[in-house]
């Protein structure tokens, strides 16, 4: 039997991107410790279309 662990793969969407009217998304995929942070997670990442340092936040 396989044992289940904590650490879950998470996708990471801009949050500047959405109101800037461009076309296209800037994603990540990361994992994350589900008991560490049971909270929706936020990195600031590069965002290659607005070519800056955005905040991502985690979506479902």
């Amino acid at each position: 039997m396989a044992k289940k662990g904590n650490r879950v793969q998470v996708i990471l969407e801009c949050t500047e991107h959405k109101t800037s009217g461009l076309a296209g998304t800037s994603r990540y995929i990361t994992t994350k410790n589900k008991k560490n942070t049971p909270e929706r997670m936020e990195l600031k990442k590069y965002n290659s279309i607005l070519k800056k340092v955005t905040v991502h936040k985690e979506i479902k």
